[in-house]
This record gives structure tokens, sequence and C-alpha cells, in this order.
């Protein structure tokens, strides 16, 4: 059994009932640690910079290819929107109403429309992008009547701290999730949270998708 088939049994068990997407962060990893992890049954795959997962996935079988879903999860710079639309299946990091306009956009002009997730920075770490939960209840009215995008739901990134903590952020965001989804009638189907050291105590708030990188790999 390969190490990357043990730490998945190992993560399926661990992740029961709940049974969110694993994705699979390949940014430290190479390609061939994407094709091992496709083996082993998973179809999500996730990068942090753009030029990188263009480049990597490059090097992918056609099957992979066409049978897999990349997730954009780092930092999107609006100079490199251009490339990422329509690139990737679902961009996890829009940070702010600029980004999810000029997306929209570039969606538009390739005529079709980019799945996203709006992230949330809701430890207000200085550090990390995102919107601050006043700002997205503000601006979320516009970017849902964008044209160009379908937003699928929230994603954050937690920083390291303590179980009390890290319960109050993912529940905090489960919280603003089910609020957005009253006040403006609209389904939020995905909530992004949980990495390789906070994803048990995610699962727990209703997360749908969890971003695995060193626990599957290492």
């Amino acid at each position: 059994m390969s190490t990357v088939e043990e730490n998945l049994s190992e993560l399926r068990k661990e992740i029961v009932p709940y049974k969110p997407i694993i994705i699979a962060v390949t940014k430290y990893f190479g390609a061939e640690k994407l094709v091992e992890a496709y083996k082993d049954g998973l179809r999500d795959f996730a990068e942090n910079r753009v030029q990188d997962a263009l480049e990597k996935f490059e090097q992918l079988p056609q099957e992979i290819k066409e049978n897999s879903r990349f997730h954009l999860i780092g930092h999107l710079q609006s100079n490199k929107v251009k490339k990422a639309v329509g690139r990737f299946d679902l961009i996890q990091s829009v940070d702010s109403l600029k980004l999810a306009k000029m997306i929209s956009d570039e969606a538009l002009k390739q005529g079709i429309v980019q799945k996203i997730l709006l992230q949330v920075n809701n430890a207000d770490e200085e550090v990390k992008s995102g919107f601050s939960v006043g700002d997205l209840k503000r601006d979320f009215k516009e970017i849902i009547s964008l044209k160009g995008i379908k937003v699928e739901g929230l994603m954050n990134i937690a920083p390291i701290a303590d179980e009390q903590t890290l319960e109050c952020l993912f529940k905090g965001m489960q919280d603003l999730k089910a609020e957005l989804e009253s006040g403006f009638a609209y389904k939020l189907k995905e909530l992004s949270m949980g990495m390789s050291g906070d994803y048990k105590t995610a699962i727990k708030y209703g997360s749908t998708m969890i971003r695995i990188g060193r626990k599957l790999f290492t």
C-alpha cells in the first residue's frame, strides 16, 4: 500500500460520518504525487499559484485532466485573472468585490460562467486576504448579480490556534453562510474549511470541502 493510499484510508475513516470532499493540495509536491492520488480515488486537486498549477496540470495524462476538478486556493492577483478563468473548475480565493468583477468580465469574454468561492478572513488577520464579515454582507448582493460568475459558497483559512478559537471561527463561518442564504434567498452549496491541522474541527461545523496537503503526501 502506498503512502498516499495509507494516508487517504486513515483520513476517510476520520471524517465519517461527515464525508466532505477531500481536496488534495499539491503545491509542495510534483505531478507524480497528483497521479498517485488520482489512482487512489481522489478527483479534486488544488494549487496556490496560477502559473505553477498550469505547468503541473499540463504534465498530467489526458484521463486525469478530463476526470478531475482543479481548484485555485491561493491569492489571485489581478494580472493573473485572464490565465485563471476557465482553467480552474473552482476559484476558491475570491477576496474582494473588485476581483469578483474582474473574473466575471473575463468569463463573459470567454463565454463561460466561472464558479467561485468567496474567501472570508473572519479571524481579521492582517497577513491574510479575504473579505471581512462586514464587507461581505455589504457586497454580497452585488457579487451574486454578476453574470460571469456563480458563487458556490464560502472559504476561510483559519490561523494556527487553540481548539476553542478554531471552533469559534468555524462556527462563525457556518453562521455567516446561513445568514447570507436566508438574507439573500441564495443557496451556498459549499463551505471550504479545514486543512491538515484543523480539518477535524472544521467538519464539525459544516465544512463540505477540506484542503489536505502534508497529511496526504508525507
